[in-house]
């Protein structure tokens, strides 16, 4: 009777204590992509150049449900009639209820909205990679300014080749918002870390930096008390309705918008000139 032997090659013992300790030692683990890796991800990826007087104003969440929405809503808010905003995630939006009169899908790939003078544009088609996210469309005017409200992760976005990574690495500044608590400073640490030498003006959702407690204080980085020193660390007054609600089509909370003037005179020149 001839025995049944099963073709797989069993692993010896020895090569099962290597395997262990290389995975002890971390060494199962892929090495970071390198820039040419990253550029081929996507060999065609494509760019997307603004308009001659256009600035673009990426704003970054530090963590989900950060008020990144809020913010950028009210920067394009403060502008008025020559801004919009490029919500870049088709996914849980924040901006989905916040339109005074919805236009339909454009045939950039966007979805058009209105809120008062700002025109308000969602990505469609559910993007899952940010490199899915279409162009921007064509605007039926000339913009001083354009907010990207970003929605991704920070990693994936400065990872993944794409005209949203683009725009964050050139941006002249970045607002990148977080809440006073300390999930929301430790997160901040780390996002001013990706950032590394671009500047950025933080937006912190909370009771004035003076009340916060030892343990929040505690809890923020170097960069992140340097960017206070700096005079770049914007507190946003609580609003209980506003956290309550979500953004909708009633206005902004006063106090919210007065302090996001405060981010516009951080931002550059371009802006305060279109306030």
């Amino acid at each position: 009777m001839t025995a049944v032997v099963d073709a797989r090659r069993v692993a010896s013992v020895p090569e099962l204590q290597r395997a262990w300790r290389a995975v002890q030692a971390g060494k199962f683990r892929q090495e970071s992509p390198t820039a040419a890796d990253k550029a081929d991800v996507i060999p065609n990826s494509p760019t997307w150049t603004p308009g001659n007087a256009e600035q673009v104003l990426p704003v970054v969440g530090c963590a989900g449900a950060s008020g990144a929405s809020t913010i950028a809503l009210a920067l394009a808010s403060a502008v008025g009639r020559s801004a919009r905003i490029l919500e870049c995630r088709g996914t849980c939006s924040g901006l989905a209820a916040a339109s005074t009169a919805e236009l339909g899908l454009h045939p950039s790939g966007w979805r058009r909205g209105m809120r008062g003078n700002v025109l308000l544009e969602r990505a469609g088609g559910l993007p899952t990679r940010v490199d899915e996210v279409p162009l921007p469309s064509e605007p039926d005017g000339p913009l001083a300014l354009t907010v990207l409200d970003l929605g991704w992760d920070l990693r994936h976005v400065l990872d993944v080749p794409s005209w949203i990574g683009e725009q964050v690495r050139t941006a002249g500044v970045v607002v990148v918002v977080t809440r006073a608590t300390i999930p929301g400073l430790l997160h901040l640490e780390t996002t001013l870390s990706l950032l590394d030498q671009i500047r950025v003006v933080a937006a912190v959702l909370g009771s004035p930096s003076r009340r916060w407690s030892k343990a929040v204080w505690q809890s923020s980085g170097p960069m992140t008390k340097a960017l206070e020193d700096s005079g770049r660390l914007i507190v946003i007054p609580h609003d209980s309705w506003l956290a309550a609600v979500g953004l909708d089509w009633r206005p902004l909370p006063r106090q919210v918008l007065e302090a996001v003037h405060a981010i516009m005179e951080l931002t550059g020149s371009a802006l305060r000139q279109a306030c």
